[in-house]
């Protein structure tokens, strides 16, 4: 029997008990829908109070759609996005992005998941030349798909490069909260304040319960107009318009409220660590990547890899080169790590 808890995903993890008491609380009566409500007063108001005034918030239901509806609020048909080669929006949303927005995805390498600005220099070319897709967003995850977290003068670099070129900068950020505890900031400091345009913002990885948002921070950049006004138009086209939006707006409300996404994303970070801690401990196990979020990139034989999945659900990365990925959550418990360890340890031992 497997066990309650896996190491797959931290989609995979239940929703924070905090969130479902929110859920519960907005269940009473009747609330005018669409976003007219209480609820979705209340959250927009948390967001104020994380980023800033100004920002404009429109909450969605999964991250798919606000990558995509984003990144079609920055762009036309003819633009392009750069990525790097292993972004979830090239590798992991089935040609949405490319579909929504019609523009051209390039992806390029990126070492341990971040894009640099001398990387994102050699494809931004062509710009004005009507033979050329142009160059409009350069869209980063933070935390990378491989754990690693953006350094707060690489995002800033790279917005830097953006602005210059009156492109956009574009945050996938699916594991943000990691990604700030990771960094010791604030959701501001590490987002606004470094320039970005435009953030996809995760609340399901982090313990909520299919909701997430796309957040506008005003830059007024490139053609010369605010780029989130039209968007609840992109949203109702986009599907993502919510009749009962009540019940997505209070998950993310709570998420925002007396940090409990700083609480939640700092037990699964510290579950990752303790998790690396206990794996280099075996000598049959690689560490590949930094572990700098909520996930453990490892190399381990293959003859293993199924072996230990009898036990635990999770998935192979890299298959050539035997890279798995073992993922936290904030529902992971320290008892988790050591049992998952010790089966490791004895399978590999065999």
């Amino acid at each position: 029997m497997k066990p309650i808890r896996s190491f797959a995903s931290d989609n995979n993890a239940g929703v924070h008990p905090d969130i479902l008491k929110a859920v519960a609380a907005a269940n009473h009566g009747h609330a005018v829908g669409y976003g007219d409500d209480s609820w979705t007063e209340t959250a927009l108001a948390r967001f104020d109070e994380h980023f800033g005034d100004g920002v404009k918030v429109f909450v969605v239901f999964n991250g798919t759609a606000a990558n995509c509806l984003g990144l079609q609020a920055l762009t036309h048909s003819y633009d392009a996005v750069i990525c790097a080669e292993g972004a979830h929006i090239y590798v992991d949303e089935c040609g949405a992005p490319e579909r929504l927005t019609g523009c051209k995805l390039i992806p390029i390498p990126a070492p341990e998941g971040k894009l640099t600005v001398e990387a994102v220099s050699r494809v931004c070319h062509g710009i004005g030349d009507q033979h050329h897709v142009q160059p409009r967003v350069i869209s980063i995850t933070q935390a990378t798909e491989v754990g690693t977290v953006y350094r707060p003068e690489e995002v800033k670099a790279l917005s830097h490069f953006a602005h210059e070129r009156k492109m956009f900068l574009h945050m996938d950020g699916a594991r943000i909260a990691n990604a700030a505890v990771s960094s010791g900031l604030t959701l501001r400091q590490a987002t606004r304040d470094l320039g970005v345009d435009v953030l996809s913002f995760g609340g399901t990885k982090n313990g909520a319960m299919g909701a997430e948002a796309v957040v506008f921070f005003d830059h007024k950049l490139g053609y010369g107009q605010d780029p989130g006004s039209d968007f609840r138009f992109l949203r109702k086209q986009g599907m993502q318009l919510s009749s009962k939006m009540r019940f997505g707006s209070t998950q993310l409300g709570a998420l925002l409220t007396d940090d409990l996404w700083r609480k939640n994303a700092q037990h699964s970070n510290a579950m990752a660590k303790l998790l690396e801690q206990e794996l280099r401990k075996i000598p049959a196990v690689k560490i590949i990547y930094p572990v700098e979020a909520n996930g453990v990139f490892a190399q381990i034989p293959k003859v293993a890899i199924a072996r230990i999945q009898e036990r635990y659900f999770f998935y192979v990365w890299n298959e050539e080169e035997s890279v798995v990925r073992w993922m936290c959550s904030f529902d992971t418990t320290e008892e988790d790590v050591k049992d998952f360890s010790a089966l490791v340890r004895e399978v590999l031992a065999r």
